[in-house]
């Protein structure tokens, strides 16, 4: 592993002035650190380009190997709604030919691989929160990503695909076992229905002929077995351990049969907090409690955190430098600490 990378992760996250900086400070105090411990010279313009002009733009630095651009960066400051700055990147990237793409605000790091099929979401293959990751974790998919070697070698792209493929993968398994099960049952597939009739017997002693059978497996044959697809309006999703919402939008979440639109992930939290201070106000000061690895999700005093935002009428600030995930995670925190169920909330993502 890469020592002097992983030290430098660990003092970020130490680090409370990281969510104050300008983009000029992320660009000299985060990237440029991350990209001297991975090997690249950044005083050297044939390996680190900054301000690198592309037709009708630049990218605030191209990474490059001879005279060729292998990986472009774009920076904002923390804070930054990176989604709104992903297309001008990706485009720049896609027109290019260049196969690796970076757009960070300094704490959050997304990966696309520009020339993949699909959407913008759809290219982009991962995604590093430098306050919220392990810092292991995270200084070793810099290696596998952006180490000078790598990229040189096209290692970064083949470690990059093979993580968008099983991904890909997985996504497609997902999809597909729901219609293996319905076309199994509406087919009646022979295994099955050998494999019911024995089990039949065993229990009662009694082989069902196959009319049985058949009168039993159309019972169970129902639409809801399939998953609806992308050009279909779907129901929001309850909120689930394993959703994963990186890269997606929030469009509003409803909260005990009550729904709420909202602007963006922070919105969601804010709106949150809010309503819990309006429905418990003499208990709302329970959330104080609410942590995370390294630093505290609410706090009276702002200074202890990174992206402090007030909640209405109360003297409690709540973090709001959080990936979508993390708001997800802590807003089921929130609910939980006042006696709600999951299934109480569930999101209109896009």
């Amino acid at each position: 592993m890469n020592e002097r990378l992983f030290d430098l992760i660990n003092s970020f996250q130490q680090d409370s002035r990281l969510s104050f900086f300008d983009e000029a400070a992320v660009k000299q105090a985060v990237v440029l650190k991350i990209l001297d411990c991975l090997g690249w010279n950044f005083y050297n313009i044939d390996e680190v380009y900054p301000e690198y002009p592309i037709e009708a733009g630049k990218v605030d630095y191209a990474l490059r190997c001879g005279d060729k651009n292998k990986v472009f960066i774009e920076v904002k400051k923390p804070g930054e709604d990176l989604e709104k700055h992903q297309d001008q990147l990706l485009k720049y990237s896609f027109k290019e030919g260049v196969k690796l793409a970076i757009l960070t605000n300094g704490i959050s790091w997304w990966f696309y691989l520009p020339l993949t099929e699909g959407s913008w979401e759809q290219r982009k293959f991962y995604n590093i929160d430098l306050c919220e990751q392990d810092a292991k974790d995270i200084a070793e998919k810099f290696e596998m990503f952006l180490a000078k070697q790598n990229i040189i070698s096209s290692k970064a792209v083949e470690n990059a695909e093979n993580i968008y493929k099983n991904r890909r993968k997985q996504e497609l398994i997902e999809e597909s076992i729901p219609k293996a099960w319905e076309k199994i049952i509406k087919e009646q597939d022979e295994i099955l229905v050998e494999l019911l009739s024995v089990t039949t017997e065993k229990i009662c002693g009694y082989k069902p002929d196959s009319e049985a059978i058949a009168q039993f497996l159309k019972t169970i044959t129902t639409p809801t077995l399939v998953k609806p697809s992308k050009t279909k309006v779907a129901a929001p999703p309850i909120i689930s351990e394993k959703e994963e919402y990186t890269g997606k939008s929030i469009i509003s979440f409803t909260f005990r049969s009550e729904k709420y639109p909202v602007k963006s992930w922070v919105g969601m939290l804010i709106k949150i907090c809010e309503i819990m201070f309006l429905s418990h106000r003499n208990q709302f000061g329970m959330v104080l409690n609410l942590v995370g690895k390294k630093r505290p999700y609410f706090s009276k005093n702002s200074n202890e955190l990174r992206h402090p935002e007030k909640i209405s009428n109360t003297d409690i600030y709540v973090e709001t430098n959080l990936s979508a995930n993390a708001i997800v995670k802590l807003s089921k925190k929130i609910l939980t600490l006042f006696g709600y169920q999951e299934n109480d909330l569930t999101l209109e993502v896009k």
